[in-house]
């Protein structure tokens, strides 16, 4: 923000909001929902869009890779670009390229545009997430704040939700072009009422003198290459492909690189000393954590329901709906609760809630559908809120002004760090967990083992009416199908677990907060 801006000569809780701020903060919202959709939206069409643009399957992962390579690349540059430019500038120039790269995506005539406009996307998609966590804290007073970020976290967990059962829908509905298209009228309105309504700070284009261009370079190589192999690695068996061995060699060098870089230059375009407030530090470690657990989740259980279950994408989201119902019941609870509470307790009890619905998950079977689902989902809906809320208010609710928009483009990096790291964890556990729980399952599968000869007898007498060929030998597959069933059901139980645990871990980190109240609750200092 400028110092000419008359803003920061009024005191926080002095703030007044006009109709127009809530206009423009709430095209805002929609507009990082957008953003965030649009990384799911193509996960349950990628063999529609495979198939539409002559792709090989090794090519089509790129459609989702090269959108969050981008976006990880833009979210801690956002922040200085917004003190530049200007949030009103900044966010609407963002969206309406943003809609025109979706446009050019839903027109891509082969796979290599594809990926070139996906890219475009993503990068100029991640410019507008950090943004409207600043703007919150820069446009509102303490006293709102609770509210405003329970209505922040809606969006921001809704949305990795909703994603892959919006884009079924529309596949089948219509094609996968829509999956695009459908950004193009609300992005338009989005940027003229950003336009038209938003005006938190002002331009500071002194700022691009001394501009930092070797820390853009740096952070881009680190940052990408560092998803790079998250999102390669799992498939890629790491260490044993040469192209992941270089590309983390990159990314050592350039994150040193760009850490004393960071360090040293008087103008950071990434100011990484935030690092150094103690509840800033410790709430982007536990933005990590429920990365880790948000988009692990929507990730693992959607694929236990496909692979295991068999369930269409209209299924899988009508399950998965569940925990944005309990979110949205939670909601006002959440909010009421963050005004009374101290923080610490808030966030305990919201860890509790979600490792414990991981937890209860670990017990399924290949029989679970829908109602065994229902309560732990329910139980990580309602801890979603207790999570979030807090987790905002520790990192970046007793920060200046002045600081807000550089921490937030960070904050919100590391959520989406703890969902590469925590989803290129848990594809390489899932394999190496199955193919342990096959090798001992099959074990058990010998002569010796009466209840499996007597079970592979009757499947054999079944085949021999159905099928031609030999009977033996398909009722031998149908075995082996099934116990390949069972060593995936149990790794995924497994996973679940295992992501409890960090949750566990989480809560033994909890006296390195300082005690700190909302800032709505009237008293928001750090003791």
């Amino acid at each position: 923000m400028s110092p000419a801006d008359p803003r920061l000569s009024i005191r926080p809780e002095d703030r007044v909001v006009h109709t127009r701020d809530w206009i423009g903060f709430f095209a805002m919202v929609v507009g990082m929902f957008m953003a965030i959709l649009d990384i799911q939206i193509v996960a349950s069409s990628i063999a529609q869009i495979q198939a539409g643009l002559s792709a090989s399957a090794d090519e089509i992962s790129w459609v989702q890779t090269s959108y969050l390579i981008a976006e990880v690349v833009m979210i801690p540059l956002s922040g200085w670009m917004a003190r530049v430019f200007s949030t009103r500038w900044l966010f609407m120039a963002s969206c309406l390229t943003f809609t025109i790269a979706s446009v050019a995506c839903a027109f891509a005539w082969n796979i290599e545009s594809m990926i070139v406009f996906r890219a475009i996307q993503g990068f100029l998609g991640g410019a507008m997430i950090p943004t409207v966590f600043a703007t919150s804290f820069l446009l509102f007073p303490p006293r709102m704040s609770a509210g405003i970020s329970v209505l922040i976290g809606l969006v921001a967990t809704m949305a990795p939700t909703l994603g892959p059962t919006l884009g079924g829908w529309l596949t089948e509905a219509f094609s996968w072009h829509w999956l695009f298209l459908i950004n193009v009228v609300p992005g338009l309105i989005v940027a003229a009422l950003v336009f038209l309504f938003v005006h938190v700070d002002r331009p500071r284009l002194d700022m691009l003198k001394g501009f930092d261009l070797a820390g853009i370079v740096l952070v881009a190589a680190f940052l990408g290459s560092l998803q790079y192999i998250l999102e390669e690695g799992p498939g890629d068996d790491w260490f044993d492909e040469p192209k992941i061995v270089a590309m983390t060699f990159l990314c050592t060098i350039a994150g040193m690189a760009f850490l004393w870089r960071e360090l040293t230059t008087p103008h950071p375009v990434v100011d990484i000393k935030a690092f150094h407030d103690r509840n800033f530090a410790v709430g982007c470690l536990y933005s990590f954590i429920i990365g880790i657990g948000l988009y692990g989740s929507v990730y693992v259980i959607p694929l236990y329901l496909g692979r295991i279950r068999g369930y269409s994408s209209l299924e899988i989201g009508l399950t998965m709906m569940v925990t944005g119902m309990f979110q949205f019941l939670s909601a006002p609870l959440a909010g009421a609760l963050a005004k009374k509470l101290d923080l610490r307790v808030m966030l305990g009890l919201g860890l509790s809630l979600f490792g414990t619905g991981l937890w209860l998950n670990h017990y399924l079977t290949s029989q679970w559908g829908y109602w065994e689902m229902f309560l732990p989902q329910a139980v990580r809906g309602l801890a979603l809120m207790f999570c979030f809320v807090p987790i905002n208010a520790v990192a970046l609710g007793h920060l200046a002004p002045a600081e807000v928009q550089n921490a937030s483009g960070l904050y919100n990096l590391m959520r989406n760090l703890g969902g590469a790291i925590g989803l290129a964890a848990i594809t390489t556990f899932l394999r190496e967990r199955t193919d342990l729980h096959m090798l001992r399952l099959s074990e058990s599968l010998n002569p010796d083992n009466l209840m499996a000869v007597t079970r592979l007898s009757e499947i054999s007498a079944r085949m021999a009416g159905l099928l031609p060929g030999d009977p033996d030998q398909a009722a031998l597959k149908v075995l082996y199908n099934l116990t390949r069933q069972q060593a995936s059901t149990m790794a995924f139980g497994d996973i679940l677990l295992s992501m409890s645990v960090v949750f566990l871990v989480g809560l033994v980190l909890m006296p390195l907060v300082h005690k700190v109240r909302h800032p709505s609750s009237g008293n928001a200092d750090a003791h």
